[in-house]
């Protein structure tokens, strides 16, 4: 009984997995990550696309991106857009592409994208401390209804520990991972 409770917690921990790596993934690095330009959104054709649907991103060199829209007519539009959305880039239109060249970050704005960095993990450690209260007061209300025994409900305690310092590590891997490339750029 018990276990299931853990089992429906672990999709909700996993989502919050997936929500760091996005919200970091966009950290500038001085690395070439097409993720700095996942918010870019293209006024074309009388909407609004985001820019994954108008062009390619593709990494040239370590600090180079080259965008390749899918209809050459919208470049200015995609430039526009790009020098509105993410400031700081140097952007140049080539004859069918666009190449945007990352300045390596000053130590003063790495500095800050740490202390942004700790903060997208402490928001994800506390997401899952929620959803481990959750599963918690789901097992002690089993306890209470008389469907599983007291052991069980302490049983289930640790094994929704385990799990709990398990995605609490992977959340600290991804955190050193993604500070070690902020710092050293």
């Amino acid at each position: 009984m018990y276990q299931d409770i853990i089992k429906n917690a672990k999709p909700n921990l996993d989502k919050t997995l997936e929500k760091l790596k996005q919200e970091i993934s966009a950290f500038r690095t001085g690395q070439a990550n097409p993720a700095i330009l996942e918010n870019v959104i293209v006024d074309c054709y009388n909407s609004r696309m985001p820019l994954k649907q108008v062009a390619a991103i593709n990494i040239k060199e370590a600090r180079t991106l080259i965008i390749q829209p899918w209809d050459k007519t919208i470049i200015k539009n995609i430039e526009k857009a790009i020098v509105g959305s993410v400031p700081g880039l140097s952007v140049a239109i080539d004859s069918d592409s666009i190449r945007i060249n990352l300045p390596a970050p000053s130590e003063e704005t790495r500095k800050e994208m740490v202390k942004s960095l700790r903060q997208k993990l402490e928001e994800a450690r506390i997401s899952v401390r929620l959803a481990r209260e959750e599963a918690w007061k789901q097992i002690q209300d089993l306890a209470k209804e008389g469907k599983i025994r007291e052991d069980d409900k302490f049983r289930g305690k640790e094994e929704l520990q385990k799990v709990v310092d398990e995605y609490n590590e992977k959340i600290e891997e991804i955190g050193e991972k993604k500070e070690k490339e902020i710092l050293t750029v």
